[in-house]
């Protein structure tokens, strides 16, 4: 039978979500759902070992070694102590407040961001960090998890950020530029954030209690922050001022960050073989987790496209006759609906011819237009019921927390998002005032 992109969409779509219903994990729902889809939609059995084939492809590109070069980084911060000197300078900076561990993390989370590159290393690394000294303050899900996972979201914008170079790459525009985009726009969410805790204190201060902090002195703030916050700003001129001086590629760059954070542990006395080994662990099990994430996405994207699925929905978004501003945000949603069931690298890959040559017909600055595609493509990534770092969250978070709370958690931070593209529409300056100032 002839299928129709709203019936293959549909049956994929309805695959999915009933095996995740029935407790399959989304990993394992999501190649399931691939397997029957490529018999169905691919040529029965031929399919099914085209798809198989076309797998090992999905995880093989060079690019991705950004991955767990940056993955890499985040553990060796962990293993060697300095994540968790970070956290301690912020935590003797700061005086007593409610809701101060959620503050922290938005800090951290910007820190990391800068540091790590990846989303969902850096939404793991402080899950594990500070989620259970949460729980030991009695901190409610929404001030814990939310925080976490808003401002683990901050690495696809914050420079250095790897879905940036990959995005830059495919779409042939500077990518230096659109990293420096990022940073103005990241750190106005950072703030959003911020702000967010604050009315959630007030709204409810049993959720975040406040605790009995000694205070530092200035003296010993100051020490610390030069030793432990200051020296950071090597690792990020290694990722983002060696592509900006286009000393190396983005690759590279990320063997850079990975060397000068091994320098840093040297540095503080902490380089020794088992840390290395305990990161080189880490980095493991994570990256096997995200190639094996990002190979079920991708080989369900294919299908999706193979069966006339992804086409069509792009093909009907774009099929009305709309302003500037509606168009923008029609393709934002489209951008949103996909990063609810395929990865990243996949929404790139199929939006980006279509929606860059709209942009352009638009008049839209493509620096700008790229970063919006970054907002949205962090925003599905906390959207249920698919999004990755709802997952990731759930690995990471104490035993017995339902899915459905970390959904809750991350609602008022996925508004926080809007509200950014707001502005971002509102005031285009914003992300494209530091790409041009000269160098």
């Amino acid at each position: 039978m002839g299928w129709e992109w709203w019936q293959a969409a549909g049956l994929m779509i309805g695959m999915v979500v009933g095996l995740m219903a029935l407790s399959v994990p989304v990993a394992f729902a999501f190649l399931i759902a691939n397997l029957i889809g490529a018999y169905i939609f691919m040529g029965g059995f031929i399919g099914m070992t085209q798809l198989v084939a076309n797998a090992g492809d999905a995880v093989a590109s060079f690019v991705l070694v950004t991955v767990p070069m940056f993955i890499l980084m985040g553990n060796i911060f962990f293993h060697s102590g300095i994540a968790l000197k970070i956290i301690e300078t912020l935590d003797r900076s700061m005086r007593k407040a409610p809701g101060r561990l959620s503050y922290i993390s938005v800090l951290a989370g910007t820190i990391f961001a800068a540091l790590s590159g990846s989303n969902m290393a850096n939404t793991a690394m402080m899950g594990s960090l500070l989620i259970p000294e949460m729980q030991r303050r009695r901190y409610s899900p929404s001030m814990s998890m939310g925080p976490i996972l808003g401002s683990g979201g901050l690495a696809l914008l914050i420079p250095p950020s790897t879905l940036a170079v990959l995005l830059g790459s495919i779409a042939q525009i500077n990518i230096g530029a659109l990293l420096l985009a990022g940073l103005l726009p990241g750190l106005v969410l950072a703030m959003l954030y911020a702000g967010t805790i604050w009315i959630q204190v007030r709204l409810n201060p049993e959720a975040a209690p406040a605790y009995d902090v000694e205070p530092a002195p200035w003296s010993e703030r100051l020490l610390m922050i030069s030793i432990y916050i200051l020296p950071m700003s090597l690792v990020v001129f290694c990722v983002v001022g060696f592509i900006l001086l286009g000393l190396s590629t983005p690759t590279e760059a990320a063997a850079f960050g990975v060397l000068a954070v091994l320098f840093l542990s040297a540095c503080y006395g902490r380089l020794n073989w088992k840390m290395i080994l305990l990161a080189l662990e880490g980095t493991l099990k994570v990256t096997v987790m995200v190639f094996f994430i990002i190979l079920a996405s991708k080989t369900f994207s294919q299908v999706l496209a193979f069966s006339g699925a992804t086409g069509g929905i792009i093909r009907w978004a774009t099929s009305f006759q709309l302003g500037k501003y509606e168009m923008l945000l029609l393709m934002f949603l489209v951008l949103l609906l996909l990063g609810m069931f395929v990865d990243a690298i996949s929404i790139m890959l199929l939006t980006i011819p279509i929606f860059f040559p709209i942009a352009a017909t638009l008049g839209v600055e493509p620096v700008w237009f790229a970063l919006v595609m970054l907002l949205a493509i962090e925003m599905s990534a906390t959207t249920p019921p698919f999004g990755l770092l709802l997952f990731v969250m759930q690995g990471v978070a104490p035993r017995g927390t339902r899915y459905i709370q970390i959904v809750k958690s991350a609602l008022p931070y996925l508004a926080c998002d809007a509200v950014l593209l707001a502005v971002l529409m509102l005031f285009p300056a914003l992300a494209l005032w530091l790409p041009g100032i000269p160098f």
